[in-house]
């Protein structure tokens, strides 16, 4: 199996979106969850990052991006009630920025033991 090819299947099986951005903003890769999520922009492979996000976004992206080039790793960048994105700093291998991408994470939201069960009576010991 050719390394390419092992690495896209393993993006791929995450469950997640990721997509990366080239420095000049150019979308160069969607795994298979990104692409259905972002299904609706059609085909943004090679596109502008920016044609798929509104002005407040891509002032964010912007920003977020003179972080990563002064060396930032991962910074949050979106926080939704259902998930949360990230962009996270791609380098070569002497620490020069050639890209970032942006990884979603599901939100887990934990209910209160007290939101979860009212009735006390359930728990005699306390």
């Amino acid at each position: 199996m050719e390394q390419l090819e092992l690495l896209t299947l393993l993006l791929d099986s995450w469950k997640e979106g990721v997509v990366f951005v080239d420095t000049d903003h150019i979308i160069r890769y969607l795994n298979a969850r990104a692409k259905k999520q972002q299904a609706k922009w059609g085909d943004i492979i090679g596109k502008s990052i920016f044609d798929c996000h509104n002005a407040n976004s891509g002032k964010t992206i912007r920003d977020c991006f003179v972080r990563l080039q002064n060396g930032e790793e991962e910074i949050l960048f979106a926080d939704h009630a259902d998930h949360l994105v990230y962009m996270r700093g791609v380098r070569d291998t002497k620490g020069k920025l050639i890209g970032y991408y942006e990884r979603y994470e599901p939100v887990v939201v934990q209910k209160l033991k007290s939101d979860i069960h009212t009735d006390e009576s359930r728990y005699p010991d306390q």
